[in-house]
């Protein structure tokens, strides 16, 4: 779990850019935010950078990373790193807390794995709908702990899962999964809801509730969609 003092020092911090990621499809900075003599690395996408895309006309991705965060957040996953949107250098944007991977974990091999942390990515990627969950965007910290970034094409109102993970495809929830998706179908009708309003269309938003609602109803994992690509490309 992320700390207030984190939170505070990422949203309140003054943000200096000192690099880029070039190899990012949108402008994806790497920045200090300092506050109190506490510093904090994160990756600053201003909406400015952004490049427009076809299938998602409305809202902007920074607005959809942050709604990713805040279902991590308020179901519990916590799964995606403390995510802020706030004024920058080059404009309104999201900002995100960088996290170091464990460098000794080969992820050609640990995605296909069965690590109970990439089956909770598995479930939360289908709730927010995620298009790009990417082998190079996950982020094993430890034995213990995975992060996931880049979900700027989430909550799409089409069903267009795509992902690396499909070891779980058609498989029965646990006792806890189904909890899990409960309380999500709860606060999506309320103050999670409310939070994604100023975020997401009203059609993105009934359409996730309408995905929990079938994901409880099937009681198992889905399965990869026959009239959409199953895996990104580049897959890594």
């Amino acid at each position: 779990m992320v700390t207030d003092d984190n939170s505070l020092t990422l949203s309140g911090g003054e943000l200096v850019v000192t690099g880029r990621l070039v190899d990012a499809s949108n402008a994806t900075l790497y920045a200090t935010s300092t506050l109190n003599e506490q510093s904090i690395i994160c990756i600053y996408k201003p909406i400015a950078g952004e490049r427009p895309l076809w299938d998602f006309a409305d809202g902007c991705l920074a607005h959809r990373e942050y709604a990713a965060f805040l279902v991590s957040e308020h179901l519990g996953f916590n799964l995606v790193p403390l995510t802020i949107l706030r004024e920058g250098p080059y404009g309104y944007g999201m900002v995100q807390q960088w996290i170091d991977i464990d460098e000794s974990i080969d992820l050609g091999q640990f995605f296909a794995t069965d690590h109970p942390r990439l089956r909770a990515m598995a479930l939360f990627d289908a709730i927010v709908n995620n298009t790009d969950r990417k082998i190079g965007h996950l982020i094993p910290v430890d034995d213990n702990t995975v992060f996931g970034c880049d979900h700027g094409v989430t909550f799409h109102s089409d069903d267009k899962l795509r992902t690396v993970l499909w070891q779980w495809a058609d498989e029965p929830f646990t006792p806890e999964e189904i909890e899990l998706l409960r309380k999500a179908q709860f606060q999506l009708t309320g103050l999670l809801g409310e939070l994604l309003a100023p975020l997401l269309t009203d059609l993105e938003i009934a359409q996730t509730a309408r995905r929990v609602s079938e994901l409880l109803d099937s009681g198992r994992f889905p399965l990869p969609n026959p009239d959409w690509p199953a895996v990104p490309w580049p897959a890594f």
